[in-house]
């Protein structure tokens, strides 16, 4: 088997995270050990507090943990320095946010181009056009963030995300600020990026209709892992949660 194949395109050990110190320290992860194979789509879910969205966080470089190791690929990200980091998350990580996170002043093709031209890098026009003709993009290029629709401006971002054709793209809610239709559409789209291009895809969700788009739901709750769901569907999803915030 190829090594690419048995490398994960994420993986955490023995990962911690604790906020304050003394009393008032608040464990936020707990030893959390899990790996997200390549080319697939994962959601992250548990009960408030469970820290579902400092996983992500830390998974992304977008926060560093206290303890445990973290590895994008082949690359141990917890031995890098921060410039090395900063780079490491500019060239190999995308996100999509709960709230677009779309510059106003610029239109939805600039948008879109902008991480790669803040890079110094050329865009693959190819690609550029493939995206936008999928995401159904083509006609609203031209337009400015507050003249696009919820659902349009998400799609704006994430066209923006895999452009460069990251490692790994990040969700953060990324339906939590829409309707069910549009939604619906983000959702395909990511999973379809992971099915077809083999975009490795990892979202933090609360939503079991969200999360029943993914391949695999890893649950957590009071900082650490409890279990997973494979081929999840929306009733399985919603009993485990309810499992979960039961026994808090």
């Amino acid at each position: 088997m190829p090594h690419a194949a048995t490398v994960p395109a994420v993986a955490a050990a023995n990962l911690s995270k604790i906020y304050g110190h003394g009393d008032t320290a608040v464990k936020a992860l707990d030893n959390v050990t899990v790996a997200f194979e390549r080319g697939a789509f994962t959601a992250i879910m548990g009960p408030s507090g469970s820290g579902k969205s400092t996983l992500m966080h830390c998974l992304a470089t977008l926060d560093s943990p206290t303890s445990g190791s973290l590895t994008l690929g082949d690359t141990r990200v917890d031995g890098l320095n921060d410039d090395e980091v900063t780079a490491l998350r500019r060239e190999r990580v995308g996100f999509v946010f709960q709230s677009f996170n779309l510059v106003p002043t610029l239109s939805a093709e600039q948008n879109i181009l902008l991480p790669l031209q803040l890079a110094g890098k050329e865009h693959d026009a190819a690609w550029l056009r493939e995206l936008v003709d999928r995401l159904g993009l083509k006609q609203r290029l031209g337009h400015k963030p507050h003249e696009l629709s919820g659902g349009q401006q998400q799609r704006v971002a994430v066209a923006r995300a895999l452009l460069p054709r990251p490692d790994v793209v990040f969700g953060d809610e990324p339906t939590g600020n829409l309707d069910s239709v549009s939604g619906a559409e983000v959702l395909d789209l990511l999973r379809h990026s992971a099915r077809h291009d083999g975009q490795t895809v990892i979202m933090v969700t609360h939503d079991p209709v969200a999360a029943a788009a993914a391949d695999r739901v890893v649950l957590l709750k009071d900082g650490r892992l409890a279990g997973e769901i494979l081929d999840p569907r929306v009733d399985i999803v919603s009993a485990e949660l309810a499992r979960l915030g039961a026994t808090r």
